[in-house]
This record gives C-alpha cells, sequence and structure tokens, in this order.
C-alpha cells in the first residue's frame, strides 16, 4: 500500500513564533510537507536555512501560495494578521492564525466569517493546550483523582520586560492573557461573568497592560482564575486545582519552550521531548496523602497532527472558530471590567 501523499504547509512570517513555536512542530509531523516561509529579512533568512535546510524562501504570501499549499500559517505582528488572514481565505487556503486571534471580538467574528464564507478552515494557533503541566492536569481532572472541581489558580509570569509589545492591539492580556484563557476554556468550557485587574505602565508615551489577574466563572459551575506579569522580574509557572477530593499543586517549568531553547527539536529528541523533571512534577494531596504525579508528554506537534487531520476531512479543528472568538470575548470582557470595575457579564 502506497502511503499517503504529504500535505503543503506555508509558514508566514519567521521571527520568535515562526523558528520557536511553529516550524519545528511541522516538522515533527509526517504528514507535512514545509512547502516555504515568507520572509524578506537576510538575517531570518540565513536562520531558516540553518534550521530547515532545503526550504525555500518567500517574497510574499501570494507567491507562496503560487507554489501550491493546501494550508498557511499567519505568524505575523497583530496589526498586519488581519488582512494576510482575509487574503489567504479568498485564495482558498486553510488558515493557523496566530494568537492573539484578533484583537477584539468583533474582529475575531469577521474572521470566523470569513472562513464560513470561503468554506475553508480558520483556526487559532493555541499551542498551549499541550502544554506539559496543562496535560498533567487534565489526566489528573480526567482520572477522576480531584473528584467535582471547584477552582483552578493559573499563574505564568514572565521575566521579559523587552519582549513587551505595544500598541493598541497588543499588551500582556492579549499576549500571554489569549492562551491561559483559553486554556482554563478548553478544560471547563465556556466563561459566563468575567472580572480582571490590569497592571498598567507607559512604554514610549503609549499606556500598555504589562500584568494582569482575570477571575473566570464558567457555565459549568467551575471558578478559575489566570494571572501573569512580564516586567516585574519574576519567573514562574503555577497550576492549583481544587476538588471535592483534595487539590493538584503544580510548578513545571515552560519545558518545550526551554528544550527548543536548549537546542532540541521534537522530531530528534522524541523520547524525552515535553517530559518534565522527576524534581518537578506535580503533587495530588487527598486523604491519602501527598503523592508525585508523573508527568504526562506535552508536545505541541499535537496541533499540527490535528490541523493534518482536519485539512484532509477527518477530524475537526485543533482549535475551532467558535472558541478562537470566545477567547477574544474573553479577553473584552476583562479589558472592560478592568475599566470599570465592575464583573462584565458575556
Amino acid at each position: 500500500m502506497n502511503a499517503s501523499p504529504r500535505s503543503r504547509i506555508g509558514v508566514v512570517g519567521y521571527g520568535a513564533g515562526g523558528h520557536r513555536f511553529h516550524v519545528p512542530y511541522i516538522q515533527a509531523v509526517d504528514g507535512w510537507e514545509l512547502a516555504g516561509v515568507v520572509t524578506r529579512s537576510p538575517e531570518r533568512r540565513a536562520t531558516l536555512a540553518a534550521e530547515a535546510p532545503g526550504v525555500p524562501a518567500y517574497d510574499s504570501l501570494d507567491a507562496l501560495i503560487d507554489t501550491g499549499i493546501d494550508a498557511v500559517v499567519i505568524t505575523t505582528p497583530p496589526d498586519t494578521r488581519r488582512e494576510l488572514v482575509l487574503h489567504a481565505l479568498e485564495r482558498g487556503v486553510h488558515v493557523v492564525a496566530d494568537k492573539p486571534f484578533a484583537p477584539t471580538a468583533d474582529g475575531a467574528r469577521e474572521l470566523h466569517a470569513a472562513a464560513e464564507r470561503h468554506g475553508r478552515i480558520l483556526t487559532a494557533y493555541q499551542n498551549r493546550r499541550w502544554d506539559t503541566d496543562l496535560v498533567t492536569l487534565k489526566r489528573v481532572i480526567d482520572d477522576g483523582r480531584l473528584g467535582e472541581i471547584w477552582r483552578v489558580s493559573s499563574r505564568m509570569d514572565q521575566n521579559d520586560p523587552g519582549s513587551l509589545e505595544t500598541g493598541p492591539a497588543h499588551g500582556l492580556l492579549r499576549d500571554l492573557g489569549s492562551h491561559l484563557v483559553d486554556q482554563m476554556a478548553f478544560l471547563f468550557g465556556p466563561v459566563e461573568r468575567v472580572s480582571a485587574h490590569l497592571d498598567v505602565t507607559t512604554v514610549d508615551g503609549v499606556d500598555v497592560d504589562c500584568g494582569f489577574d482575570v477571575a473566570l466563572h464558567h457555565a459549568s459551575g467551575v471558578f478559575s482564575r489566570v494571572a501573569s506579569s512580564k516586567i516585574n522580574h519574576l519567573e514562574g509557572r503555577e497550576l492549583i486545582a481544587y476538588g471535592d477530593l483534595g487539590s493538584y499543586e503544580s510548578h513545571m517549568a515552560d519545558v518545550q519552550t526551554d528544550q527548543i531553547d536548549a537546542g532540541l527539536r521534537p522530531a530528534s529528541a522524541a523520547d524525552t521531548w515535553g517530559l518534565e523533571a522527576e524534581e518537578r512534577w506535580g503533587v495530588l494531596h487527598t486523604v491519602d496523602g501527598s503523592t508525585a504525579v508523573p508527568s504526562e508528554r506535552g508536545d505541541y506537534s499535537e496541533y499540527y497532527r490535528s490541523l493534518l487531520a482536519a485539512v484532509r476531512g477527518e477530524a475537526a479543528p485543533p482549535v475551532l472558530g467558535e472558541q478562537a472568538v470566545h477567547t477574544v470575548e474573553i479577553l473584552d470582557a476583562a479589558r472592560e471590567s478592568a475599566r470599570t470595575g465592575l464583573t462584565v457579564a458575556m
């Protein structure tokens, strides 16, 4: 029996997102052929040639699409992403939009409607559904070890002031907040009410949120809270879940990002990819005592395996359009709550 032909995918943009969070995971999925990357920067073209030998660089989205591709990943900054996403859909290509999916809920609905109109997949790159700590927490919950879930607290602080993006479509809430909010909606379902606080600083005369604390009331009855900072010189990740049978506490690292930065790749380090070191395993606390919970394997490649199945008509996309829109609606509600001091109903 002949193997199925590979599907062709391209990437637009080869900054930190393109070469750290997209290309390595596309390359780890056998069914994808990386058809090319759009970047005009000589430095980034040199990086591409070193990291993905033989993968061509193109000057424009149209030049890439003209080679014949099934899907494209748009990983450019938010202020250029909308036009590129709409253009790719118009040309009949399935699209992965990096986060934030859109700067506002109205913008997210526009993109979702365009995908439906053109009959193409449009999915958001919420890869952190496959974070090692979140996959492990999900297994603990699915196994019933916490019983009925009451509330969850999720904090991810990053000591990286230089990467704080400014401008009306930026800020930490729309950046990392997109991931943390999506993780909670993924685990516990739609959100009905939101209350939030934003830390705001001024960069080059522009006010931008550099930290947040957002409380989410889910329709399922679960209460979750997500928080982050970027300019407070604090680095750390914490997940704590409370249920009627006990609690689970995790302080894992950002495992896959650390592995990428160490020069590892999921295609060549499959045995150890996405596994947390034993000394950093989470701990389950119940009436029977405290027990370390072995790390599950986190792997962002699963996003691209799911996308491949969706492009071939075999499964749903990894992130549904309605889910991507709902995440942006939550972010809008959080900004409104921070502005007014009120809890906002969705």
